[in-house]
């Protein structure tokens, strides 16, 4: 693995760029041109999209941006030294040494074990220094391989912004407290071990037992189970859910982003040891599922990314209320007939399931389903404020944002005020979290002080001032709808379609379906508007991986990979069961020729589903809650219409569209190479 990095691969002290884009593409440039890549532009676009992810800045001046990359042939390191500086999001400045790690996208272990040991070389001093003083290319090249060689290393130091807790005060039942932790990244390749190294030196410095497992690309080995069970609490430095997470189940946890671990190692093994005395620190769950829900992402990303996972996380836990208040309410006008919305509280006062007088049976079962799922529906806009502030600020802003979230209910601001409050609440619920208060006061702040303060900022706001306008502007959306007649109703079905299919499950998905789904008890009680638009919107969202399903297994096998064709075969499921995000494998392998084809057929398919006013009373289960859709055929028109035009438009796109020459790709600074992807 001498030949990972070579002089060509090196650039001192010249002038690559302003802005780390640029960095970027300089260095991808370098990397195909020495024959390891074979598209500049799509290796530049892949480290660049990991660095939007999350930016690769370091403390000490490094920038370390990597992918993995099927344009990559050869594991390649490329490095410049800059003067001056680039910022690449590092919190001490910017960064003058910046290594592009190219992996291939099947990168084989020992490549990866190679890498990774350079990531570890970063936080020793005495390398950074080396690479700041050389004179030549070649002894970059020699440091570097000197740093990736299998020659045992001491223990890097933590950085020195990191300040140790004194080992006093690290001590559990009169020991040193004993701690493991789990550091991951999105590639595995440089964070995941940096962190890894990091926490280990300023566990030894503080003088516990701390024991760190790295989850990297190149797999990982599980640390004995009995390490496990003896320690006192865990930390997570990741940024990907952790691998069998239900074996460190039960144990105090810190969870952060894994750039926590190599920047602030120290602060996070105080914060670990501070939760095995607290009964109300957040534990590891025993179900691996839940890992990307429990992750305490405050401290990480920007402040967009932030507000997209919270509004992500509010939806989906909202969808449960959703959905099973929906089938509940459905399930009750199909036992008790759709007069039951309006006689449910007369039936169940004068009748018992002991005691049903002149009711019959059937009425009283659909009565009570009806009104399980009446209530079911009540929680819908607070459990979205509530779990979009602990998206935001974890369990602590939980109680804040439900409370804000029924002060919206309480008002008529619908889900705009319920997403507003929780937004609110979940930044104030951050914001006193971070405040530096006495041990003495820490366990109170999740149980009393957080719910106080952040329930008077954010539901006072909603109550004195935002809840009014809110709900002006949810009546008046309310009022157009009243309004929309014709054509009206049709550009809102294409609207609610390419929204549905732009993001395959994404941001801009949820909106519309939180739209439907926050809408649809007004439906239930007669506006039919609402049940239009959720017919609509389930129509739209089925038609992405139907349409998949149909070109990748019938019309255009040739087109498509082996995996691609067995994903089609689950996408037929997936897309009967309106579970959008059966499209994602195909739309991340090719996005430009499959988001645009799906959201043409979504398009269709709600315009034809509001033509038809094909109504829903359920909120999910695709074509398994036909009992709950007025018109069903009409509606299985409408979803067979924008299935066929999705399937042909992607089909025709994979074999007319190409990707331009890589001479004839042009792209800016800042912007996403303008290309098309590749038949």
């Amino acid at each position: 693995m001498s030949d990972i990095i070579t002089p060509a691969l090196v650039s001192l002290d010249e002038p690559l760029g302003t802005d780390k884009r640029a960095v970027i593409d300089a260095l991808a440039a370098r990397v195909t041109a020495a024959g390891r890549a074979t598209d500049s532009a799509a290796l530049a676009a892949d480290a660049w999209k990991r660095e939007q992810t999350d930016e690769t800045g370091l403390p000490g001046g490094i920038a370390i941006p990597h992918a993995k990359s099927p344009a990559v042939t050869q594991a390649t390191l490329a490095f410049a030294r800059l003067k001056p500086g680039v910022d690449f999001g590092a919190d001490d400045g910017p960064a003058d040494l910046v290594f592009l790690i190219a992996a291939p996208a099947t990168a084989a272990e020992e490549h990866l074990a190679v890498l990774s040991r350079l990531a570890r070389a970063f936080i020793r001093e005495d390398f950074t220094a080396g690479l700041r003083a050389a004179a030549t290319p070649e002894e970059i090249v020699a440091l570097v391989n000197d740093a990736v060689s299998d020659a045992p290393r001491a223990a890097a130091p933590a950085p020195a912004a990191a300040a140790a807790a004194s080992a006093t005060d690290l001590v559990v039942d009169g020991r040193p407290a004993r701690i493991v932790a789990v550091t991951a990244c999105a590639t595995g390749i440089a964070h995941t071990f940096m962190a890894a190294d990091a926490l280990t030196a300023a566990g030894k410095k503080a003088g516990i037992d701390l024991i760190v497992e790295p989850q990297g690309s190149s797999g990982y080995k599980a640390l004995p189970q009995q390490i496990i069970d003896d320690a006192d609490a865990v930390i997570f430095a990741v940024d990907v859910d952790v691998r069998d997470q239900q074996r460190f189940a039960g144990k105090p946890v810190v969870r952060v982003p894994v750039k926590k671990g190599i920047e602030q190692p120290a602060v996070l093994i105080d914060e670990a040891v501070a939760a095995v005395g607290n009964p109300l620190a957040p534990r590891v769950s025993g179900n691996a599922d839940t890992a990307a829900a429990e992750r305490s992402e405050s401290g990480g990303g920007s402040v967009g990314s932030a507000v997209k996972r919270s509004l992500l996380t509010g939806v989906s836990y909202m969808i449960p209320f959703v959905a099973g208040g929906g089938l509940l309410i459905a399930l009750g006008f199909l036992f008790g007939g759709y007069e039951i919305a309006f006689n449910v509280d007369k039936v169940l006062a004068a009748s018992t399931i002991w005691n049903l007088g002149d009711t019959p049976l059937n009425i009283y079962i659909g009565a009570v389903l009806f009104k399980i799922g009446g209530l079911s529906f009540g929680f819908l806009v607070p459990a979205l404020a509530g779990y979009i502030a602990y998206g935001l600020a974890d369990r602590p802003g939980i109680a804040p944002g439900f409370v804000a979230g029924a002060v919206a209910s309480f008002m008529g601001a619908g889900f705009l005020g319920g997403i507003v409050g929780g937004l609110l609440a979940g930044l104030a619920a951050w914001w006193i979290n971070t405040w530096d208060v006495p041990r003495w006061l820490r366990g109170l702040m999740p149980v009393v002080i957080i719910p106080l303060l952040g329930s008077i900022f954010a539901s006072g706001l909603m109550i004195l001032v935002l809840g009014g306008p809110i709900a002006w502007l949810t009546q008046a959306l309310n009022n157009w709808l009243a309004g929309l007649t014709g054509a009206g109703v049709i550009i809102l079905g294409i609207i609610l379609g390419l929204m549905m299919c732009f993001d395959l499950g994404g941001p801009v998905n949820k909106v519309a379906y939180a739209f439907a789904t926050a809408n649809l008890a007004a439906g239930i009680a007669g506006d039919e508007r609402y049940l239009q638009i959720m017919a609509a919107v389930m129509a739209a969202g089925m038609v992405p991986p139907l349409a998949m399903a149909l070109a990748s297994t019938v019309l255009g096998r040739n087109l498509f990979t082996e995996p691609e064709r067995e994903n089609g075969k689950a996408a037929w499921l997936l897309g009967a069961a309106f579970i959008t995000e059966g499209a994602i494998p195909f739309a991340a392998a090719d996005v430009f020729r499959v988001v645009p084809a799906m959201m043409v057929g979504g398009a269709v398919t709600g315009a034809l589903s509001m033509a038809f006013s094909v109504t829903s009373k359920a909120p999910h289960g695709g074509v398994f809650v036909f009992f709950a859709i007025d018109s069903f055929w009409l509606w299985l028109i409408a979803i067979a219409a924008g299935v066929v035009v999705s399937a042909f438009s992607v089909v025709a796109l994979k074999k007319f569209a190409h990707r331009r020459p890589v001479d004839a790709v042009t792209s800016g600074s800042e912007g996403v190479p303008e290309a098309v992807a590749t038949a």
